[in-house]
């Protein structure tokens, strides 16, 4: 059975940092694209960073490029967000994903491109 656990959310201050972490149990993680979503209040969810199979490319929406990371630690089977100069607009429930592919380096940026998905960590930066 494929779960995704994330944790690391939390309430910080504009301009801080949180890093948050999604650990996959049931497959190792190396066999998927993964990817991190959000979905604020009143907002449909949307794409944030996205990691191709081979854990070699990487690709983030404009409003997070340059402020977010996206890592994968196969060892541990665990996929990481690490989020610099938060500011309020990145308030949300933040998902982690993961996508059955065939192609190692195949960029996936829609929700319908996951099969599996966490329960969801909240993230609140407060003005």
């Amino acid at each position: 059975q494929v779960q995704l656990v994330e944790s690391g959310g939390g309430l910080v201050q504009t301009g801080g940092s949180l890093r948050l972490s999604c650990v996959l149990s049931g497959r190792a993680i190396s066999n998927y694209a993964s990817g991190w979503f959000r979905q604020a209040p009143g907002k449909e969810r949307e794409f944030v960073a996205t990691m191709t199979r081979s854990g070699t490319d990487s690709d983030y929406t404009d409003s997070v490029k340059g402020r977010f990371t996206i890592s994968r630690d196969d060892a541990k089977n665990t996929l990481y967000l690490q989020m610099n100069s938060l500011k309020p607009e990145d308030t949300a429930v933040y998902y982690c994903a993961v996508g059955t592919t065939r192609f190692t380096n195949l960029i996936k940026t829609r929700s319908d491109e996951y099969d599996y998905w966490g329960q969801g960590t909240q993230v609140t930066v407060s003005s």
